[in-house]
Parts: C-alpha cells; sequence; structure tokens
C-alpha cells in the first residue's frame, strides 16, 4: 500500500515529536488498533492507559520501529516510520518492560554495549556513559554488576540506557514493571526531572492508574480503540459527579430496587452497580437501605480514571494476567 510523504506535514504535525494519523493493525483476524489517531506534543509527558490486549504493546512497538504500520500514518519528529525508521531511531530512547541487561556485566559496561549500538566510541562513548550515570545518580554503581542491583537501580540502568543517543523522545513501556512505591516514585521524579531540565518528550504505557495520573494528557485504550483523550483532570471532571458502587451478587435485582426505592437509575458493569451523581452523599445511605442484605458493600467516591474508562467502555478496568505480573 502507497503511503502519502506529504499528508500529515500539510496539517502542519511534522515538528511534533508524535502525530499518528488513522493508525490500523491487525493480527490476522484480530484488530489490534482501529483507526488510532494521536499527537504528543513537545516537553509533554503523555500516557497510554488501558488493560491487558487494549492495543498499548502494538502501538509501543510500532512508534519504537519494531513493528512497521500496516495502515495510516506514524510519523515522528517529521519522519515517517514506514520507510524512514533507521532515521528514527537515531533520535528515540526505548525502554523495554522486559529487562534487556545483562546481568554479567557491570552497569558501566551495559551503557558502553548499548552505545556501541548508536555507533558511539572510544572517549566519547565513556565520557557520555558517565554523564547519563550521573544524571541517574547511579554512578556509584557503575562498577557493580548488574545482577547484585535491586529492581529499582536495574530500572534506572536501562533509562541510563535509552539516553545514552541524547533523544528527544522517550518511549517507555510499563515503567514501574516490578518496582515497589517508593522505586516507582525515584523513577516518576527521574521522567520529571528528564523533562524539565532536557525537555525531552515521553510517552509511556500503562496499566496504573494512579501512574497515568501523574501524566499531562492521556489516551485510554480498549479493544484497539482510543476511547478517551485528555488531561487527567478534565476527563474525570466529564463523568460529571460522585460515583456510588455496590458490590453484589444480584445486581439485576439491586438496581431494580434502586429504581423503585429511589427513582435512581443505575448501570451495571460487570456484576457491579454504579450510580453517578451530584448528589451521591446524601444518596448513599439510601442506596445502601434499598439493597438491604443484597449489598456485600457500598462505596462512593470521586470519579477515578477508572470511571471514565467505564464510562467510555462500559466496562471495568481489569488487569489482565500479563499486567498482574508486573
Amino acid at each position: 500500500m502507497f503511503v502519502s510523504h506529504v499528508s500529515l506535514e500539510s496539517r502542519n504535525k511534522t515538528h511534533s515529536p508524535i502525530a499518528v494519523s488513522g493508525l490500523s493493525h491487525t493480527y490476522g483476524e484480530r484488530r489490534a488498533l482501529d483507526a488510532i489517531d494521536l499527537t504528543v506534543a513537545t516537553g509533554e509527558i503523555y500516557g497510554l492507559l488501558g488493560p491487558n490486549g487494549g492495543g498499548k504493546t502494538t502501538l509501543f512497538r510500532i512508534l519504537s520501529t519494531h513493528l512497521k504500520p500496516q495502515s495510516g500514518e506514524v510519523c515522528l519528529f517529521g519522519l515517517n516510520a514506514s520507510y524512514q525508521a533507521p532515521e528514527i531511531r537515531n533520535r528515540i530512547g526505548v525502554v523495554f518492560q522486559r529487562p534487556s541487561l545483562d546481568p554479567k556485566l557491570t552497569v558501566h559496561e551495559n551503557l558502553i554495549h548499548h552505545g556501541l549500538f548508536y555507533g558511539q566510541r572510544g572517549k566519547v562513548l565513556g565520557e557520555r556513559a558517565e554523564a547519563v550515570a550521573r544524571r541517574l545518580g547511579i554512578q556509584d554503581r557503575s562498577k557493580d554488576l548488574v545482577e547484585t542491583l535491586s529492581g529499582g537501580l536495574q530500572r534506572r540502568v536501562e533509562l541510563a540506557k535509552a539516553l545514552l543517543p541524547e533523544p528527544g523522545l522517550l518511549i517507555f513501556d510499563e515503567p514501574s514493571t516490578g518496582l515497589d512505591p517508593g522505586a516507582r516514585r525515584m523513577l516518576w521524579d527521574d521522567l520529571e526531572k528528564l523533562r524539565r531540565d532536557q525537555g525531552v518528550t515521553i510517552i509511556l504505557t500503562t496499566h496504573f492508574l494512579e501512574e497515568a495520573e501523574r501524566c499531562d494528557r492521556i489516551g485510554i485504550l480498549a479493544s484497539g480503540r482510543m476511547i478517551a483523550t485528555g488531561k487527567p483532570s478534565d476527563l474525570k471532571r466529564e463523568v460529571g459527579g460522585d460515583v456510588i458502587v455496590v458490590q453484589t451478587r444480584e445486581p439485576e435485582e439491586v438496581a431494580s430496587s434502586i429504581r423503585t426505592d429511589l427513582n435512581l437509575e443505575s448501570e451495571i458493569v460487570d456484576g457491579q452497580v454504579r450510580i453517578t451523581s451530584d448528589r451521591a452523599d446524601e444518596f448513599v445511605s439510601e442506596v445502601y437501605r434499598s439493597c438491604g442484605d443484597l449489598a456485600e458493600s457500598v462505596t462512593v467516591g470521586r470519579p477515578t480514571l477508572e470511571d471514565v474508562f467505564v464510562a467510555h467502555s462500559g466496562k471495568r478496568f481489569q488487569v489482565g494476567e500479563e499486567d498482574a505480573k508486573s
């Protein structure tokens, strides 16, 4: 299929770190991505949020030039991923979800070996490896074998590798994989410092709702479609009120009771009964009385990104097997 070389340029998107238009991808009969449009501005931290199977991994592989687009256009810094992948690779840094370090080499040796792939050599490479190690606070561990490092430190070494070519764009697959809460916070401090001090644009995939909250903007993926985009705060505001959630084994009966007793409309999502209302605090006790013994629990709270996902997909945000391992 012939792909136009200029159509994205005609819409003034070629200078964006990422400009995607009408991207679709299939594996056999399964559609992994369905007409995805995405633009990421310089200096943004952009999150791709979705459950396992939503399309995050396929989009990550295409953006990192490990998978060629089948249809639509993907441009990074104005370079088309369909035929300019080598040029793109010189301008991006990629951190994979799966570890890509050699555990039997030291931190410094891992950085040197990775730098060779970018054509870096000799004194320049050595100085560059020291600089990224210093920037991420791992210079004191340069002579340590990677296998002796904690998960959080190993993730920092992965990040240091990605920064060797001084990329304008960092593409990060599931940053918090295998990290405890403290290590997650430290990694996010690193990412925000990179954006602030170096002007690096960051796009990341995640299934952690709290991680998506820290992004400037997010795109929510479900079944290969981009079902919502925007600032996390704006998306939550659009839900339109607080949310009452009733856990029950008889959702149809509970929804009927709430409608009859309280004249409140609800929706059933994967066995939960959910009510969105500006007066949720007032209604929660009445809802509990209406449900009686049918309710296993009744909770009320401000809208979350899970509520955004429910509102746009009609399904709960459920973590799949692969996500649960991280």
